[in-house]
């Protein structure tokens, strides 16, 4: 077989997975499982969910693996799980990037719809150091955040080592620097068909003059970068560099419409304007945005915290959006939908009123979601539980 005949078929097989007959496991009961447990297997805690559905129909589940640490930079792994049957039961954890006493982190896979090569964007920092030092320019470059990538092409059961691309999407003024967290987006209309696209955030230097350098100065910024050849290359895409403390975009998330144009969806970093979460449109596959980020003034009830949404397939299907649903706590994981793309959202349901934190959604098959979530009775990293709901229908 020819190399065009083979990417014509995993297009296919990406394309038609929706369509085709159901799987066996397709009608199960099951409605909950739980992937990650923190305080076993060598972890102190799990965190940070992301995932995808291959052009196989395997779900993978990554998380960051924090060896001894519950905070955000130290030894920690990037950890995946596989289910082939629809997220009921998930295969042994295996180490996809390995810390080796340093901090790999903020997992965002996708699906290339050309090749159906599995591509895992991920972040690094040094382990001795953490935000704030990095925030204030306290660290060197090579301490900081810098960006790796993965392929597996063997449906999640191996990955690439990682190879590093910060010097193709990291400007050197910047310091923090984040992907996503969560799946990213594989466009499949429009000009950039075959895309792959990025949502990350990141922090300037403070302005001239200013004393405000702490942890919480307000330079954030979002932008989002990308890949036209299947993750090989990256480009940095829209840059929000405005850092007015008005708006401070950070852990983002993003969407394909109907047509082709991305939604991106961010944490407000306690900006100044009122609303906890911010979003923008692209027109052009992420190389700008329509207009800048401005406060979603339909999802003020939740909590300053990162966010997951998902355009689910299918004529006029909504689009998705999960978090917690108590405006002051990470408390209560809930889903809100949108059919007019992003302009407005409606809460559809609470999947539970336990602590929770960081989301991610992959659509298991046409009728149903599952909801990859942080969550449990003590605090909300106790368990990573994987939750599959009914898609809501249009």
């Amino acid at each position: 077989m020819t190399r065009a005949s083979r990417i014509s078929l995993a297009a296919a097989l990406l394309l038609g997975a929706f369509t085709a007959a159901p799987k066996a496991w397709a009608a199960a009961t099951c409605e909950s499982s739980v992937p990650y447990t923190s305080g076993t297997e060598g972890y102190a805690q799990f965190r940070i969910p992301a995932a995808v559905r291959t052009g196989r129909g395997t779900l993978l589940a990554f998380a960051e693996g924090r060896h001894s640490t519950t905070g955000d930079s130290g030894d920690i792994d990037v950890v995946l799980r596989r289910s082939s049957d629809g997220g009921c039961t998930w295969g042994p954890l295996q180490v996809v990037t390995d810390g080796n006493g340093d901090t790999r982190g903020n997992p965002a896979p996708v699906v290339d719809p050309r090749t159906g090569d599995v591509v895992l964007v991920t972040s690094y920092n040094d382990g001795s150091v953490n935000e704030a030092q990095i925030m204030r320019g306290q660290v060197t470059a090579g301490q900081s955040r810098r960006v790796f990538v993965q392929r597996s092409r063997t449906d999640g059961r191996s990955f690439t080592a990682p190879q590093e691309i910060t010097a193709q999407v990291k400007r050197a003024d910047w310091r923090w620097y984040a992907t996503g967290p969560g799946h990213a987006v594989a466009l499949t209309e429009g000009p950039h068909r075959g895309r792959l696209v990025i949502a990350a955030d990141h922090s300037g230097p403070p302005r001239a003059g200013s004393t405000d350098t702490g942890r919480e100065a307000r330079y954030y910024g979002g932008h989002a970068i990308y890949s036209d050849d299947g993750g090989h290359r990256w480009h940095l895409g829209f840059a929000d560099d405005s850092y007015t403390g008005r708006e401070n975009a950070n852990e983002t998330t993003a969407a394909q419409l109907p047509g082709g144009r991305i939604y991106f969806n961010a944490r407000d970093q306690n900006g100044s304007s009122p609303g906890n979460r911010l979003d923008a449109w692209s027109s052009d596959g992420g190389q700008t945005l329509d207009a800048p980020y401005t406060v979603q003034p339909t999802l003020r009830r939740v909590p300053v915290v990162q966010g997951a949404v998902l355009q689910l397939q299918g004529p006029d299907a909504p689009l998705l959006f999960s978090a917690p649903s108590v405006p002051t706590a990470r408390q209560a994981m809930a889903l809100w939908t949108s059919t007019d793309q992003g302009i407005s959202f409606d809460q559809l349901l609470t999947l539970s009123t336990l602590k929770a934190a960081y989301s991610d959604l992959v659509q298991v098959d046409r009728g149903t979601v599952g909801v990859l979530y942080e969550t449990g009775p003590r605090t909300a990293y106790d368990t990573i539980e994987f939750r599959r709901v009914a898609a809501p229908r249009p």
